[in-house]
């Protein structure tokens, strides 16, 4: 294959893998297809246009991963870029202002050094070959050793680790090749102590991924591990992928799941999600996480709503007094729409909610849960 049809291939591969920011409007975010299916976003070669371009630089892969589509007793067209390819149609992309980075990960070629190895190569041509000062987005592949996560540091802008599971028992059930403590654990705590506040890389974004339903784990041990990879290990985003039934090996714990519905996942998805952002950006700490008697996330009302419903004595909140954490807490009201009512306090007192850009359903949460007097 040239050139061309390989990244066509590693191209559209490279879609199970989320740890990335890779949309800013609505042609490059992934959207919903057939059967509750989400079509990721990616810069194929044959047109469209995304923020990086994200590719693998090999779909061949030595791990036994369950969830994965791409594990190594899969038929499926393997085919592989070499370090020089590679950067050399990343820089063509560059030069028709295609993209503005990369985002390069890649299946486990023989063992985690080797791939790491070509992974760093990539970069390390565009850094110093190319003289390319962009950003780079790194996969750190599991197992990785220490001496060449230090190398992909002193190249990348970002990297990621996919954690994958809430735990060593959830990958126990995924993968006979994968350690939890030693390939994924290990690596995470060294990026998070090499990129911390003054240290060499701090200046370097970390992000993970969670495979939400390939095991049989619930919401409230995802929900736990991100709370622990924020406070402890201080990464930057957690990234969750709705598990795609069918692409999976037949014995996977997925498959046979109280979840039958694909829309139900993608939903699942999407309140981790919005828990993601209510720890991130609404000051949510763990004790405010609802949950069912499942130990699951509500699949009908998002979990603001619920720590609402849990807490009528907090409510009505008093829109001209309360502090910016207090209006955070009023379904309806994000941060955009707290900052905009700080604003228009300063000129004096609200007696309405117009001109902040609330309509349906968000006004009508917001209005139920605040007074003006």
């Amino acid at each position: 294959m040239d050139t061309l049809e390989k990244l066509k291939i590693l191209s559209a591969d490279s879609r199970y893998d989320l740890a990335c920011a890779c949309g800013t409007n609505d042609q490059d975010r992934r959207r919903r297809g057939a059967e509750g299916k989400w079509l990721y976003p990616v810069t194929l070669p044959n047109g469209g246009r995304s923020v990086l371009l994200k590719t693998l630089l090999s779909n061949a892969c030595a791990n036994d991963c369950k969830y994965c589509p791409l594990r190594r007793d899969t038929n499926i067209r393997r085919c592989a870029l070499n370090p020089d390819e590679t950067a050399r149609v990343f820089m063509q992309y560059l030069e028709r202002r295609e993209i503005f980075g990369l985002f390069l990960s890649s299946g486990v070629i023989s063992s985690p050094d080797r791939t790491m190895e070509q992974l760093n190569a990539v970069a390390a041509r565009l850094r110093y070959k190319h003289r390319f000062k962009g950003y780079i987005h790194l996969k750190i592949i599991p197992g990785t050793s220490d001496a060449a996560i230090q190398e992909t540091l002193s190249l990348a802008s970002a990297v990621s680790i996919n954690i994958e599971t809430p735990g060593e028992a959830h990958c126990r059930k995924l993968s006979e090749r994968k350690h939890f403590l030693e390939d994924i654990i290990r690596p995470l705590k060294l990026v998070a102590r090499l990129t911390a506040k003054g240290e060499p890389y701090a200046r370097v974004r970390t992000t993970t991924q969670f495979v939400v339903g390939a095991s049989d784990e619930n919401d409230a041990e995802i929900v736990n591990y991100m709370f622990g990879l924020y406070d402890r290990l201080h990464l930057d985003r957690v990234y969750f992928s709705a598990y795609q039934k069918g692409l999976g090996a037949p014995d996977i714990p997925g498959e046979t799941g109280g979840m039958t519905k694909p829309a139900d996942h993608l939903l699942r998805e999407h309140r981790l999600y919005q828990v993601d952002f209510l720890i991130r950006k609404y000051g949510f700490k763990a004790e405010d996480i609802m949950f069912d008697a499942h130990h699951n996330l509500s699949l009908d009302k998002d979990p603001k709503e619920r720590w609402a419903e849990q807490h009528p004595e907090f409510y009505p909140v008093k829109v001209n007094q309360a502090d910016r954490e207090a209006l955070l807490r009023v379904p309806g009201f994000g941060p955009l729409t707290v900052a905009r009512i700080v604003a228009q306090r300063r000129q004096g007192r609200l007696t309405h909610l117009q001109g902040l850009n609330l309509r349906g359903g968000r006004l009508q949460k917001a209005l139920a849960h605040i007074r003006f007097d």
